[in-house]
């Protein structure tokens, strides 16, 4: 994310020696987003302040503490267990760790109450261990890909009949990989579950509140459940925020998504000095055993744009040096902790697990460059991207009733307030949002048109970069996925696609439609009217495209249709075509040509695909800019950008933000919505005040 910077120069004159640079100097606390003394406190960096919260300090435990006092325990229990390549069988070691006096332990392995395995083991240097081979295990996916059984294994221990402690783990068995081969396109970056190549379209989570015992039991499970239903297969959880909560793994595990899980260091340059050392060590190997059995998490990595920090202040860095007390020496010790020292602890406590030096991450070359490793893309989405995009973006404001409840005076309640302009702290935000704007709307001084607009500009931004970035998906595996900014931390404008109250925006429903199992794709060449001082191109090509992640071909029809803006009219004969073979897990190029723009007439282009009649997707692709596209409302809705209906506390919708052509019918049911209850509100693009 674009950062701020404060930095001053690290501090301890007893520590220097062991990791002062060549000039003997303390390295330097480099902080990008909040004080640069956070980097030397391990706590939730974000509570220093980032672009999307505010600084809100927090002390002393959140999560419970309690006295335990016992005559023997399980202190801890994990399984490392493989599958073979052709996913018959899994065979490894279950592990106890016991404290105190106890001579055995009972182990077990139970799916769905009924008992798979079953071994009492002798316990030697305060471990039991036992070797175990499952055949035809039911296998974890995730979701949209199969079913997510989960095993519970336990390990109890006993005396004269009584048990003393039991401890019981649900795991998933599956087989993960990340997949890094040198082809076409530079060295690849995707995964693959059970041997099923999986496109990573998902988000970025950071912790949902400020204040974190907040978020309940049931919040947890309404954000998980939101990014199933939104087709999200991959949450990253973000490294300037915290190791979540038990629950949050729990669900994702049940649910099926994918974790990416950072170590918690964020766009810093962090020390070295022995005790730090010591801190992490501890912590990384204390939440490693915390976490190692969950089968959702399929990726570690090591910090969060640590190394465009870096790059952003020329710190030293030899990629060709190996040997990790060189980097000591250097005024960046920190690549210490990131090649060296996690990587260390991930051997030892989950070995099975892929583990990344940082994100973005590009093996020795610059952060930005796009043919290896994964990227940060904070630029133009539609031209730009890499072999992995772990964070993009565009900001937008919340939903006016969000808005409303931390805007307490009408002399406020406009977007250039003070109160607004609070509520958002990313770096020139106010420039950068009337860019946005001027460019590609005519603007408002209608709050809620405002809002609606800001919001449009999101999702119509989201939506070619996952466009784009999904069919390259392809056959080749050109983009192996892309995160968002998901959610929240207060009330604010940001990033995020779901506000604080779990208020969708527009951009959920697009992306959701993008991420579809089935979806098509159309779009027509980009012309840059800036450059061409508003002169419309005369010719303009496009392309229609089907993106699929089912593992087996099907057979669809595609229509594509040309329509006036202006009337609602086809002007150009549809074009159909019957019988179209999809590739299995890939993209599939469907037709091209070109449109002859030198009448003047706005078109619109509406492409389709369905079998035996019934829709699977839809996609349209509109002239730009949108502010050059004729504002008159002819009293009813013949062809409009961006319907979105209200998000009423309470109700489902299921879809919204619609593109709306004559003769293609859509239907949007509203779950909670009682019957007596007022009608929901809606906005489109182009309608009057």
């Amino acid at each position: 994310m674009t950062f701020a910077v404060l930095a001053f120069l690290g501090f301890g004159a007893s520590n220097t020696a062991s990791i002062s640079s060549k000039e003997n100097r303390s390295p330097p606390f480099i902080a990008c987003n909040g004080g640069a003394g956070r980097v030397a406190v391990r706590k939730a960096q974000y509570h220093w302040g980032w672009d999307w919260g505010p600084i809100l300090m927090t002390a002393g435990p959140w999560r419970p503490v309690w006295l335990e006092m016992y005559h023997a325990r399980v202190a801890d229990l994990w399984a490392q267990l493989e599958l073979d390549r052709n996913l018959q069988a899994a065979t490894g070691t279950v592990h106890a760790r016991v404290e105190g006096k106890v001579d055995f332990v009972t182990f077990a392995l139970t799916l769905r109450g009924e008992v798979i395995w079953q071994n009492v083991v002798r316990v030697e240097n305060d471990c039991a261990s036992v070797e175990t081979y499952l055949e035809k295990p039911q296998l974890w996916y995730p979701h949209g890909y199969g079913s997510q059984p989960l095993y519970e294994l336990s390990a109890e221990i006993s005396t004269d009949d009584i048990t003393l402690d039991k401890v019981t783990k649900h795991i998933g068995l599956r087989r993960s990989e990340l997949v890094q081969n040198n082809d076409c396109h530079g060295k690849s970056f995707y995964f693959r579950v059970n041997g099923v190549d999986v496109f990573c379209g998902g988000n970025c989570w950071i912790p949902a509140d400020n204040f974190i015992p907040r978020i309940t039991k049931d919040k947890y499970r309404k954000w998980l459940q939101m990014m199933v239903d939104g087709g999200q297969v991959m949450t990253r959880v973000w490294g300037g925020g915290v190791f979540e909560e038990e629950i949050f793994y729990d669900l994702c595990d049940e649910l099926g998504i994918l974790v990416w899980q950072d170590f918690m260091f964020a766009c810093a340059s962090y020390p070295v000095w022995p005790e730090f050392l010591d801190s992490v060590r501890e912590e990384a190997t204390q939440n490693l055993r915390r976490l190692r059995h969950h089968s959702s998490i399929v990726m570690f990595a090591g910090s969060n744009e640590d190394y465009q920090v870096r790059e952003s202040f020329g710190l030293e860095y030899d990629f060709n040096d190996k040997d990790p007390s060189s980097w000591l020496k250097t005024n960046y010790p920190a690549r210490y902790i990131f090649e060296y020292l996690l990587p260390l602890i991930m051997a030892q406590e989950l070995p099975n697990v892929p583990y990344w030096p940082s994100s973005p991450y590009s093996e020795g070359k610059p952060t930005s460059d796009p043919l290896t490793g994964d990227i940060h893309q904070w630029n133009v989405f539609e031209s730009l991207g890499g072999r992995f995009v772990g964070e993009f973006g565009m900001e937008e404001f919340p939903h006016i009733q969000t808005i409303r409840y931390f805007v307490e005076s009408s002399s406020e309640l406009h977007p250039q307030s003070h109160t607004f302009d609070f509520h958002n702290k990313a770096d020139g935000h106010e420039r950068r949002m009337a860019t946005y704007l001027v460019e590609n709307f005519k603007t408002t001084a209608n709050l809620e048109a405002y809002i609606h607009l800001t919001q449009l500009i999101q999702s119509e931004a989201l939506m070619y970069a996952y466009r784009r970035w999904r069919k390259e998906w392809g056959g080749n595996r050109k983009c192996g996925g892309a995160l968002w900014q998901m959610n929240d931390v207060w009330l604010c404008t940001s990033w995020a696609i779901v506000d604080y109250f779990l208020r969708k925006k527009p951009a959920y429903y697009t992306i959701s439609r993008c991420l579809a199992p089935i979806a098509i794709g159309i779009q027509r060449q980009h012309h840059e009217w800036s450059v061409s001082h508003a002169r419309p191109a005369n010719n303009l090509l496009f392309s229609v495209w089907i993106v699929s992640n089912k593992t087996k071909k099907f057979i669809a029809d595609v229509k594509l249709r040309f329509i006036s803006v202006d009337t609602g009219k086809e002007v150009r004969n549809t074009i159909i075509r019957k019988g179209v073979t999809t590739l299995e897990n890939g993209t599939t190029e469907v037709l091209s040509g070109v449109i002859d723009t030198r009448s003047g007439e706005p078109l619109v282009l509406a492409a389709r695909i369905s079998i035996d009649g019934v829709c699977l997707s839809r996609d349209t692709d509109w002239p730009q800019p949108f502010k050059y596209l004729s504002s008159n409302d002819r009293g009813v809705i013949i062809t409009t950008i961006g319907l979105v209906f209200e998000e009423r506390d309470g109700v489902l919708l299921s879809d919204n933000a619609l593109d709306i052509v004559p003769g293609d019918e859509q239907i949007v049911e509203a779950k909670g919505l009682q019957t007596a209850s007022k009608s929901l509100s809606w906005l489109y693009l182009c309608q009057e005040d």
